[in-house]
């Protein structure tokens, strides 16, 4: 007689991890999957481009995406947060959110945070600490160097 080996119950397959949260200044360029609980300290919309050789859209349904720049950090420093559609009206100055599966994207050489469709910008109680203003990782340029192994 062949016994048979009892599958995983569900309940411990589908168990959630708990979020390890990150601090703003131990970001690195490359990386993803952060969870950071962080203050907004200013938002400002990006303006759109208009098409080259002022071309219409093919679709005047066609929605533009609605971006914002905004300035969030914690207790170590600060970072440029890249908000899209219905984040910007989330990223309001003051507000405390939690950024959930966020990621580092480069622009012009330095870093972004941006949350993707798979990740997830809340709003949550305000929080106790000072955004520390004067080390923004926005500003420090970051140069792509190939490395050769011999």
């Amino acid at each position: 007689m062949a016994t048979t080996a009892a599958a995983p119950s569900t309940a411990a397959a589908t168990a959630k991890r708990k979020p390890v949260f990150t601090k703003v200044d131990s970001l690195k360029p490359g990386t993803s999957g952060h969870t950071l609980t962080v203050k907004v300290v200013s938002s400002k919309p990006v303006a759109h481009k208009a098409a080259a050789g002022g071309a219409r859209p093919l679709s005047q349904n066609v929605r533009r995406p609605r971006i914002a720049e905004c300035l969030i950090g914690d207790e170590t420093g600060t970072i440029v947060f890249t908000a899209r559609n219905d984040q910007v009206d989330i990223m309001k100055p003051g507000s405390t959110v939690i950024l959930r599966n966020a990621k580092i994207d480069m622009f012009k050489g330095s870093m972004r945070l941006a949350v993707d469709k798979w990740g997830l910008v809340e709003v949550t109680e305000p929080a106790k600490f000072v955004v520390k203003e004067d080390n923004n990782l926005s500003l420090v340029e970051y140069e792509l160097v190939n490395v050769v192994e011999e």
